[in-house]
């Protein structure tokens, strides 16, 4: 039987990854004892890699197709194709970015500041050619952990470290002087898988059952009962992906109206729904849009 070998990035991502997958219609079981997760689809093979090696992985042909984030694509400098854009994380389905930390007093201001200075990081190839294109020479070390911390006791300059809303780093008295990096998580694969029809046609699967669970998240269904002269009043309050569905009720004073609306606009939309007439409001989750 074909297969395809899929890596699933271990580690802060692992979990979302997980919760995508079986939203997706994949139910993956993580196997403390290894780093081969199973997986309810006899043609995938899944490996837990660390999103740092991904790539390399995926560009050598080890793996035929993984999630990682651009960071460490751009951090492995590989040839990789790119599948589709994923944007999740462990917390929100919002980019991440790489951003410039300093102590709060630090006369640091801005990039051309850095000129000679010491920097920690986990992202040194692509801080390194992000400032050397910039005409900054400074030194760029690995970090290998509690990045901000070098920092705060002084042992560099300045990081560069990954965040989602800033509020840990300001939490612990630093100041964010520019972002470095937006990025987001990414399907990635490579030529020779793309090349096999069999994997494309895997490949092609994955990557839109993932997108359209993505694309569910940032809506919901509403369903309600409106008289059938509140109905156009009631329209212009909708916006939806294409027009709402009507359907006539036994009571032909009322109609049923359904629609898709982005999650966000619900709490204000509601209320001004029932003003207008609508009764029996039901909201409800999507699992995907296609």
């Amino acid at each position: 039987m074909n297969k395809l070998k899929l890596g699933i990035p271990k580690g802060s991502l692992e979990e979302a990854t997980v919760s995508l997958f079986q939203q997706a219609g994949w139910e993956i079981r993580p196997n403390s004892r290894n780093y081969f997760p199973g997986i309810d689809d006899p043609e995938l093979r899944c490996s837990l890699v660390r999103s740092q090696e991904m790539a390399n992985y995926v560009a050598n042909g080890t793996l035929d197709l993984g999630l990682t984030g651009l960071d460490w694509i751009l951090e492995s400098d590989v040839a990789v194709e790119e599948v589709c854009d994923l944007v999740y994380s462990k917390s929100s389905d919002q980019p991440c970015r790489w951003v410039l930390v300093v102590p709060q007093d630090s006369p640091i201001q801005s990039l051309e500041d850095l000129q000679g200075k010491r920097i920690a990081t986990e992202l040194v190839d692509f801080t390194r050619r992000y400032l050397g294109e910039r005409g900054i020479q400074c030194t760029v070390e690995f970090s290998w952990g509690a990045t901000e911390a070098k920092v705060v006791e002084g042992l560099v300059d300045a990081v560069v470290e990954i965040t989602e809303t800033g509020s840990t780093i300001r939490a612990h008295g630093l100041r964010i002087v520019c972002d470095i990096l937006h990025t987001h998580t990414r399907l990635i694969t490579n030529a020779a898988a793309l090349q096999d029809p069999w994997k494309k046609q895997k490949i092609d699967q994955i990557s839109t059952l993932l997108q359209a669970s993505l694309r569910a998240r940032q809506k919901v269904a509403l369903k309600m009962n409106v008289p059938r002269s509140a109905l156009d009043g009631i329209i212009t309050l909708l916006p939806s992906l294409h027009a709402p569905t009507v359907s006539s009720l036994s009571d032909s004073s009322w109609v049923a109206l359904e629609t898709v609306v982005d999650r966000d606009q619900v709490r204000e939309l509601l209320p001004k729904l029932a003003t207008h007439g609508a009764e029996g409001i039901l909201e409800y989750a999507l699992r995907k849009i296609l």
